[in-house]
C-alpha cells in the first residue's frame, strides 16, 4: 500500500506542477507577483495531495518568530518537501539556488520572472559578492531570502555541512536571520520515491540578530538548527517506531 499510495502521489505531483506552469504562462506578463501567487497554488496543492493520497501531513512551529520585513530563513534542508512546503509561509520569497535549476525548460522561466537568484557555485567567491548584492535589493523591499545552509539535501541524522556563504550573505546584508529545524527526511526521504505517512514537523527557532562576526554566527545558526532538528526527529521517532534514520540504516 505504502508503494502504491507513493507511486500514485508521485505522478499528480509531477502531473501538478507542470499543469500550473502551463496554465500560469500568460499571467507570466504580469511579473514577480504572478509567480509567486502560482507558487502558493504549488505548495499548498502539493501538501494537499500528500495528505489525501499519501497520509502525510505538517505541523508548523514557532510562527511566532517570524518578523515582519525582509529577513534571511536559513532552512534545514532533507528533502524536496520543504523547498515547495516553505512556500505557503512566505509570501513573497526569494530563494538561493543553484544555477543549473534556471536552465531546467519551463520552470527556469518561472525562476527568472520570479526573481530568484541563481548562483553559480563554481565562481566560488565572486558568485557570494554577486549574491550578496541582489540579497541587499531583495531585503531593502521586505522580502524574504530563503537559503539552504548546507546548500544539498543532507539525511536526518547525517553529519552536517554548513557552508561559508551564507554567513557571508548575513554579514554582507546586516539583516536578522530565521533558522529553520524539521524532519522531513523521515517522511520524503531524499533519493527515493516513497512518501511515508505521519507528520513532518517544522520548527521556525528565534531568530539570530546582525552583528555577530562570520565564524560565530555560523557557529550559532547549525548549533541552534541541529540541536532542534535532533529534537524533532526524536519526537517523530517516539510516535512512530517504524521510521528510520537513513544516514544509520545503511
Amino acid at each position: 500500500m505504502l508503494v502504491l499510495r507513493s507511486t500514485i502521489f508521485n505522478i499528480l505531483f509531477y502531473l501538478n506542477l507542470l499543469a500550473l506552469m502551463i496554465g500560469g504562462l500568460p499571467r507570466l506578463a504580469e511579473g514577480r507577483h504572478a509567480v509567486m501567487r502560482q507558487s502558493m497554488r504549488w505548495g499548498r496543492s502539493s501538501l494537499w495531495l500528500l495528505r489525501v493520497v499519501c497520509g502525510m501531513r505538517v505541523e508548523f512551529r514557532g510562527l511566532h518568530h517570524i518578523p515582519e520585513g525582509g529577513i534571511i530563513v536559513a532552512s534545514k534542508h532533507q528533502s524536496i518537501w520543504e523547498v515547495f512546503a516553505l512556500l505557503t509561509i512566505f509570501p513573497d520569497f526569494t530563494y538561493v539556488l543553484k544555477r543549473e535549476l534556471s536552465r531546467i525548460p519551463l520552470f527556469g522561466l518561472y525562476v527568472s520572472r520570479g526573481e530568484q537568484i541563481a548562483i553559480d557555485r563554481a565562481r566560488g567567491r565572486a558568485a557570494l559578492a554577486q549574491v550578496s548584492e541582489k540579497a541587499k535589493q531583495v531585503l531593502g523591499d521586505g522580502r524574504q531570502l530563503l537559503i539552504f545552509p548546507e546548500g544539498t539535501r543532507r539525511p536526518p541524522g547525517g553529519e552536517p555541512q554548513y557552508k561559508f556563504g551564507v554567513s557571508f550573505i548575513y554579514s554582507e546584508t546586516g539583516a536578522r536571520c530565521l533558522p529553520v529545524a524539521l524532519n522531513s527526511g523521515l517522511f520524503w526521504p531524499r533519493r527515493s520515491f516513497v512518501r511515508r505517512p505521519g507528520t513532518v514537523l517544522v520548527e521556525f527557532l528565534e531568530p539570530i540578530e546582525p552583528g555577530l562576526d562570520k565564524a560565530a554566527f555560523l557557529e550559532e545558526l547549525q548549533s541552534r538548527i541541529e540541536i532542534a532538528t535532533a529534537r524533532l526527529i526524536e519526537e517523530a521517532i517516539a510516535q512512530d517506531p517504524t521510521l528510520f534514520l537513513p544516514a544509520t540504516s545503511g
